[in-house]
């Protein structure tokens, strides 16, 4: 019975250390004082779809 007890106590101990430590990590991102800026391309256009030179020659080589 006390080598089950010995092979658990380090799991529990594992377990333990990996919820601190994630408690951890989420409090340090939400008290970083760096604002997060969403990713916009140089030129000003919105990301989304857009019909470029390749996309139209796509659609035109896909046409059954």
């Amino acid at each position: 019975m006390a080598d089950k007890d010995a092979k658990t106590l380090p799991r529990r101990e594992f377990l333990k250390a990996a919820g601190i430590t994630g408690a951890a990590a989420g409090a340090a991102v939400a008290l970083s004082s760096n604002d997060a800026k969403a990713a916009t391309p140089e030129s000003g256009q919105k990301s989304g779809y857009q019909e470029t030179k390749h996309v139209m020659k796509y659609y035109e080589l896909a046409r059954f």
